[in-house]
């Protein structure tokens, strides 16, 4: 038997043609508020031909202006992010249920992403110059690729994103973002935000669609490279459908199974908020969430009944409920119904519920956190459940804790709660992710560090910090005012 579906943060970019439970126009991309069922937005579906020969035409324009030129403009851009700061994260809130707090840490994100994106680019693609008298100058310098797409998932539909299209900017790309068809609206709030700023609309654009769009622009002959944040399953059929092209240049974000481990301490309370904080923010709808709890045995009861405790204070809401609640709904039905049948299904082959995922609103997506023991599992299932569940696994030591973490084809994030310095040096050499840290959440990455996993979680081209060496090419040059050459040997007199 196997499990439902697994849920990610990019299945919609591939997926049928339901959003919110409700058909989708042949004509338009419709978005629909999670929390109320109510249609949010509607723009008509693009055609990817016209939008890639506009990008491909006004990018040499954009890649032949001074790097301070372009950094000027996306400047500009956070500026106007700015005058709509507001107004942009009760969008982000409406269209994605995120509670209004969160949704505003998110705005805040895409105009740091700016000055971090500019930081980034400098030390990671900066030129270079090393004078050689007779053998004249080497040069190293950066090139942009071209025209990129950029396909957005729904979680974070502003930050995301964002993070792929500012360092393309800078570096002197062109930019086609085809967002998720489940929030359309802040992908095209975001677009609006760089024409405004004085970017040619041409250069910046948003390509609304499903599936066939999706699909015709990874493909398409004058795209120059595809950065994907979203599923494993969308992620290697990209992968897949772009192998005999090596020419593309391709970075994928893909999710994980996440592992955090409680080992020795006596702080039981702090480690239970970590937990929580990693598993069920946004609603579990980070790739970075812990979908993993492994616990020492002898620490079992303690650290699960505190983190049950904690999950049963949570609140759940509507993203402008007062007061302001912890956790909004999952993205849609479809999304919810999947989840609870996957809690079912763990339920069903060994798993032990401690806290039973509900739906306490009808129809609506809004789901309580899910806690199960998975211990006795014959097979623990190795896949993303990307939603409020919660998968807990005792061990008896060390070493068989960092082997349950490892145990999974995904590779993003990990944190270690508790241990001593030694404990988290052996943790840190031995566990496989992109992402590991000591006694903080599994999510909430710096911008200013790398971003990405191994595995089924990236293709070894991190974002964040690292956006910039997948946004330009390396060109290596020697040079000379004059030619100036000879030959000794070989020829004769």
């Amino acid at each position: 038997m196997e499990v439902p579906s697994k849920l990610s943060a990019g299945d919609d970019i591939n997926s049928g043609s339901q959003t919110g439970g409700k058909p989708v126009s042949q004509n338009e991309i419709i978005s629909y508020e999670p929390a109320t069922g109510a249609e949010l937005w509607r723009g008509p579906i693009g055609n990817v031909d016209d939008a890639v020969a506009r990008a491909r035409r006004a990018w040499p324009k954009w890649a032949s202006q001074p790097l301070a030129n372009r950094i000027e403009l996306v400047r500009r851009f956070a500026n106007e992010v700015r005058k709509v700061q507001g107004e942009f994260a009760e969008l982000i809130a409406r269209e994605t249920g995120k509670p209004l707090w969160e949704a505003s840490t998110e705005v805040e994100a895409v105009i740091a992403k700016v000055e971090i994106s500019v930081r980034a680019y400098a030390e990671r693609t900066g030129q270079r110059k090393l004078d050689s008298a007779l053998q004249g100058t080497a040069a190293l310098r950066h090139k942009p690729h071209g025209v990129m797409a950029v396909l957005g998932p729904y979680n974070f539909p502003a930050h995301l994103p964002n993070g792929h299209i500012i360092p393309a900017l800078i570096a002197g790309n062109a930019v086609i973002l085809k967002p998720s068809e489940k929030t359309p609206a802040v992908g095209a709030m975001l677009i609006s935000c760089f024409h405004k700023a004085g970017i040619e609309p041409d250069l910046v654009q948003i390509l609304l669609g499903g599936p066939d769009e999706g699909k015709a622009l990874v493909a398409h002959d004058d795209v120059d490279g595809v950065l994907f944040t979203g599923s494993a399953q969308v992620g290697i059929a990209i992968n897949r459908k772009l192998a005999g092209n090596p020419g593309k240049i391709v970075a994928l974000e893909m999710g994980g199974n996440n592992p955090i481990m409680v080992w020795n301490t006596p702080l039981i309370a702090d480690a239970a908020t970590l937990i929580v904080q990693s598993a069920f923010t946004t609603a579990g709808q980070r790739c970075t969430a812990a979908r993993r709890l492994i616990v020492k045995s002898d620490m079992y009861d303690a650290v699960v009944g505190e983190v049950k405790k904690l999950t049963d204070r949570m609140i759940i809401g509507a993203p402008f409920d007062d007061p302001q609640p912890y956790m909004g709904p999952v993205i849609d039905s479809n999304t919810a119904d999947q989840l609870t049948e996957s809690f079912l299904y763990l339920i069903s082959n060994g798993g032990k519920a401690i806290s039973h995922m509900r739906r306490p609103q009808g129809d609506l997506p809004f789901l309580t956190p899910g806690l199960i023991d998975t211990t006795n599992m014959a097979e623990r299932p190795d896949v993303e459940l990307f939603g409020p569940l919660l998968q807990i696994v005792k061990v008896d030591d060390f070493d068989e804790g960092i082997a349950e973490a490892n145990n999974t084809r995904f590779g993003l994030s990990a944190s270690l709660v508790g241990g001593n310095p030694q404990e988290y040096n052996r943790f840190w050499a031995n566990i496989r992710a992109g992402i590991v840290n000591w006694n903080r959440p599994t999510n909430g990455a710096s911008s200013a560090a790398p971003f990405g996993g191994i595995g089924l979680s990236g293709n070894h081209r991190p974002a964040a910090f690292y956006a910039a060496d997948y946004c330009a090419y390396p060109v290596a040059s020697t040079e000379m005012e004059q030619p100036r050459a000879s030959v000794g040997v070989g020829f004769t007199q």
